[in-house]
């Protein structure tokens, strides 16, 4: 029998991203969301969804850009520090290893083991959120996870979802 759900969280389970992102005077900043899809194959299109309070939507908006970085099961305190902190309190890059993008004006954080350089195409609201389509541009993953013929091997991966 269908009963109807009080507590609706849409596809489950959400996977758990760290959005990073550089504002123009070159502060760093990331962010962890749940809401984010692969929208288009052909050009590989990410979907971020991201409330308009939060710091990075403002860096985001104005600078058009934006890096996917995923981290692993084993990891769950990067997705607990980014989630938790504000990045107009503190600086929460300073803790972590992290690169210049080598197309887009952001930081990769080293400790997640792919990462997605991104430019913004489109923004639409949808409700509470603000939804920013990015092209990839560029991919980026550790040696140990890619298979034979250079592709990630998501089984090594693994990660993070939502309980």
């Amino acid at each position: 029998m269908k009963c109807e759900v009080k507590n609706n969280r849409f596809i489950h389970p959400e996977p758990w991203l760290i959005v990073s992102s550089r504002d123009k005077s070159g502060r760093d900043n990331a962010l962890t969301i749940g809401l984010a899809a692969n929208v288009s194959l052909e050009p590989e299109i990410i979907m971020i969804a991201i409330k308009k309070e939060r710091f990075s939507h403002q860096i985001i908006e104005q600078q058009k850009e934006f890096i996917v970085n995923i981290a692993q099961n084993d990891q769950k305190e990067l997705i607990d520090y980014f989630g938790t902190y504000s990045g107009r309190v503190i600086e929460k890059l300073s803790c972590y290893n992290t690169i210049d993008g080598d197309i887009v004006n952001a930081p990769i954080i080293l400790d997640c083991p792919v990462n997605y350089e991104c430019k913004v195409v489109k923004t639409m609201t949808m409700g509470s959120h603000d939804l920013f389509f990015g092209e990839v541009v560029k991919a980026h993953c550790n040696s140990e996870y890619l298979n034979e013929e250079g592709n990630i091997d998501w089984k090594k991966v693994s990660p993070i979802h939502s309980q």
